[in-house]
């Protein structure tokens, strides 16, 4: 599993013209899903993703994780994450997982983030959505379950 996550002070998916998931102050998670991958590694991505110490404190450091902000996920499908750019300028999405692979993650991840208690908003997977965020910090992670 790939994940891009971004801290946020909003952010929210718009399908067809309406929202359909709005956050506040938290995490924007871009998630890509693999053929192979399970849910021991959704469950890795998912604690290491709370556990993340990346919202400043009093001192200005990054030094709080999204509980002590009392902060919300927002989760957005995205197979483009494992796009392969190797040959020409097309790029190759082979190394994503289909939806008979991907959904049943992606759903788990987002119940495994619920289930520690954060307010968890997502996208529709496979749609055509709009995502728009306002990025605070602005502190971008990628994260990569094989390198976990």
């Amino acid at each position: 599993m790939r994940a891009v996550v971004t801290c946020v002070t909003e952010a929210s998916v718009t399908i067809n013209g309406e929202v359909k998931g709005k956050i506040g102050k938290g995490f924007l998670v871009l998630l890509g899903v693999a053929p192979e991958d399970t849910e021991a590694q959704a469950r890795r991505l998912a604690d290491k993703i709370a556990g993340l110490r990346v919202f400043e404190d009093e001192a200005g450091k990054m030094n709080l994780n999204l509980e002590s902000v009392g902060g919300s996920v927002l989760v957005v499908s995205q197979f483009t994450l494992f796009a392969n750019c190797k040959k020409g300028n097309r790029p190759s999405f082979i190394g994503a997982a289909g939806p008979e692979t991907a959904i049943p993650l992606y759903e788990f991840f987002m119940e495994l983030l619920r289930q520690k208690g954060f307010r968890v908003e997502h996208g529709e997977f496979g749609a055509f959505m709009q995502v728009a965020s306002v990025n605070n910090g602005p502190v971008t992670i990628l994260m990569d379950t094989d390198q976990l």
